[in-house]
């Protein structure tokens, strides 16, 4: 018999790739040989809001070793509107042409025999620009005296924005509206806040490349993509081209987090390739990777009520989600976020309004825990106020109202496998919540919170997955899960082994590539583990059945080869199986936006704190965190202990260091000289992250995904803290030491 603790569900097992990740030896996009080919720089547009009078390449085109030069005109000349992508709105030129939308946008592109060249003629081309009434703001944007877009273009990949084609004299793409009991209900006790989260950038440390060349009439691909189905779709589109002429093929990813989702450089090379109909090789500088995409600078109004009993009666919230120029998803972003805007709480009475709002900024797009870390800030920092004006401790007020398995949530869901309350409970418990805690003297004041996070995961998707057993008892997995350094390929193999008793390590899963790998909506919203993991687990399920009705009704790992064999007659071959696993939702209600489903599963977390903070400086050091997440049943604790703490260091940025600033549409500071990230020291001084495990029914042995849970209260936990142990309440991230010293000489005047 096979080793049954061999990297089985449960069982702590390092990912297959760590020794070449952190070694650099793992080959990534930019580092596979692209032969031959004609090497791409864009020139990027130095204004905002403008129309293109004239793009002149001449001094480009005379340039030693420069092969050619393409404009938005000319590609919109041979490509017509196939040329405006995007997973909402068609509504994103891979170069841009009669106008452009933000700072930075590409508008010409030159081929040339190396990336020096290329990128010493983009500096030879002169735009003549017509200004436009630019929009730098969501106030500005909400007004209405201009528009980014004249009209709003839905595309065909969600057909629930059908409905908006056509409009016109609006920078609102997509507003979702929840209605839950009486809006006008009233309590004793109100707060209320205005919570300001900025647009930040992910900062994986792999860079964006794609490879785009065109073969016996086909196009073909090599990208650093999170999302390859939806990818192989949008060139099939662009370039009027069946499926079948269309393949994408990947790597493993160096990171990500929502950078390297949809329409990235892929149409652009895509187009390039098709009209000048060579290989081109386009790779972002780590500058232009600032200006590709952003998670979303969000505006939250919203107040909390509880009547004279301290129980929450009301929750209001009015969100506004900057998309930038270009929607991508924000649309899904707006409502996703939107219908958790309240928390997590039984709250009788919920009015949120959240909308989708372009300005002529660089596009946002999805974002590890895709715009709920932003409305947790607001939510978390409400019910944390409300606690303290009712003199109530905020680690149990919370206890108090957090929604149970069967409460039905305001957006109309009910709850299940989500602990709030085990995940709250071990992160007070962690931080040791009820001793006694030494406030400091002098210049060092201490304090502690916590905070609460939900989000759904994305619904309704679509994973496919083919298992191939070999001969030798080995097998091949094939899903475009892409692994970027979440570990996915090596749970996904646990789960093979586990059903058929393997050793997980002789489990190989193949790298997307749409010519091999089957279907899958995308790489994720930490989607892969419980949609993916369902059909792997399917797969190897089917493989067992097979096997078994081979040997005549029994099965035996050990004897996998012989039966193989002698039912094949030869050696090397090889048993196959598929399966699908889909995942369904009931759309929200017009009226309400409630919605009986509105997700196949929660993430439930919490995040406990200990700080200090120098009042001198402002500087504040976390002297404990614990971040709790419900995952339903751990593949491999040791990955999701890995994924918690990773999503909790990166929140500790999000909280006190990364902002993208922006100035008359103008990024100040896109560059890793600028803008600031934690660095080893701003480290929590222990760190410990905590799985929670409440079974889903229908999750891969009641599995369900990580990735972002850790990262929705940080913000929150730790703007707590500083209220505990100064007094002063923030509303605005980063949680600067600027802004912590204004605050205390505020409070102090």
């Amino acid at each position: 018999m096979a080793d049954n603790t061999a990297g089985h569900v449960g069982d702590r097992r390092a990912r297959f790739d760590m020794r070449g990740r952190v070694r650099g030896a793992l080959g990534h996009v930019a580092d596979q040989p692209a032969g031959p080919c004609a090497h791409v720089a864009v020139h990027r547009s130095t204004q905002p809001h403008a129309t293109i009078r004239a793009v002149h390449v001449e001094d480009a085109l005379a340039i030693d070793g420069v092969y050619a030069v393409a404009t938005g005109a000319d590609l919109y000349k041979q490509f017509g509107d196939r040329l405006l992508t995007g997973p909402a709105f068609a509504d994103q030129p891979a170069l841009a042409y009669e106008k452009v939308r933000y700072v930075g946008e590409p508008i010409a592109a030159v081929l040339a025999a190396d990336l020096a060249t290329a990128r010493a003629a983009v500096d030879a081309i002169y735009v003549d620009y017509g200004e436009l009434d630019p929009i730098y703001d969501l106030e500005t944007a909400l007004a209405g005296e201009s528009f980014v877009h004249e009209e709003l273009r839905p595309s065909a990949v969600f057909g629930d924005l059908r409905h908006l084609r056509g409009v016109r004299d609006t920078n609102v793409n997509y507003e979702y509206n929840l209605r839950n009991g009486d809006p006008s209900a009233e309590g004793a006790h109100t707060v209320r806040g205005q919570f300001w989260a900025p647009p930040t950038h992910h900062v994986p440390i792999e860079l964006p490349c794609t490879v785009a060349w065109v073969e016996s009439g086909r196009l073909e691909m090599l990208t650093t993509t999170q999302t390859p189905s939806y990818v192989r779709q949008t060139i099939s589109d662009l370039l009027d081209l069946p499926l079948s002429q269309v393949r994408v093929m990947t790597r493993p990813l160096g990171g990500s987090f929502g950078a390297k989702m949809y329409d990235r450089l892929e149409p652009l090379a895509a187009a390039l390739a098709w009209h000048f109909q060579r290989k081109v090789r386009i790779v972002a500088s780590r500058e232009e990777a600032f200006l590709l995409t952003t998670r979303h600078g969000a505006a939250v109004t919203a107040s909390l009520t509880a009547d004279e009993n301290g129980e929450l009666v009301g929750a209001n919230a009015d969100v506004a989600y900057d998309t930038g120029a270009y929607a991508d998803v924000g649309p899904r972003i707006t409502a996703k976020s939107g219908m958790v805007a309240a928390g997590p709480y039984k709250i009788a009475n919920a009015t949120v309004r959240s909308r989708c709002v372009y300005t002529n900024k660089p596009s946002a797009g999805p974002f590890r825990g895709f715009g709920v870390p932003q409305v947790t800030w607001s939510h978390e920092t409400l019910i944390d106020e409300l606690a303290h004006e009712l003199g109530e401790d905020p680690y149990r007020f919370r206890l108090r109202h957090l929604l149970r398995e069967g409460d039905v949530a305001p957006m109309g869901t009910k709850m299940h496998s989500a602990d709030f309350v085990g995940c709250l409970d071990a992160v007070a418990e962690a931080i040791d919540w009820d001793a006694p805690l030494d406030r400091g003297t002098g210049r060092i004041r201490r304090g502690k919170g916590v905070a609460v996070g939900v989000k759904a995961v994305l619904t309704p998707t679509i994973a496919n997955a083919v298992l191939q057993l070999n001969q030798d008892a080995s097998a091949t997995l094939m899903i475009s899960t892409v692994d970027m350094g979440q570990g996915s390929d090596t749970i996904m193999a646990q789960i093979v082994a586990d059903v058929l008793e393997l050793d997980s390590a002789r489990v190989h899963v193949v790298k997307a590539d749409t010519d091999v790998t089957p279907y899958d909506t995308i790489t994720a919203g930490s989607r892969s583990t419980y949609h993916t993991g369902n059909a792997v687990r399917r797969v190897a399920e089917a493989m067992r059945a097979k096997l078994t009705d081979l040997a005549g009704g029994s099965y035996d790992p050990a004897g996998l080869p012989e039966l193989i064999r002698g039912h094949f007659g030869a050696r090397g071959a090889t048993v196959t199986t598929e399966a699908n696993y889909t995942s369904t939702w009931v759309p929200y209600d017009k009226e309400t936006g409630r919605s009986e489903k509105v997700t196949e599963h929660w993430f439930a977390g919490a995040v406990g704190v200990k700080i200090s903070v120098d009042t001198a400086t402002g500087r504040v050091k976390i002297d404990h965190m614990a971040v709790a997440g419900d995952v339903g049943k751990a593949i491999n604790p040791m990955l999701v202990e890995q994924q918690l703490t990773g999503a909790a260091i990166m929140g500790i940025g999000h909280a006190l260091f990364d902002q993208l600033v922006i100035d008359q549409g103008q990024l100040i500071n896109g560059t890793l000289l600028d803008y600031q990230l934690p660095s080893i020291r701003d480290l929590p001084g222990r760190l410990t992250p905590i799985v929670v495990e409440s079974p889903h029914d229908t999750g891969p042995f009641g599995a369900k995904g990580v990735g972002e849970t850790g990262i929705l209260g940080i913000a929150p936990a730790i703007g707590n803290a500083i209220r505990d142990a100064l007094g002063i309440r923030l509303t605005t991230l980063p949680m600067t030491p600027e802004s912590i010293i204004a605050a205390l000489d505020e409070e102090d005047r």
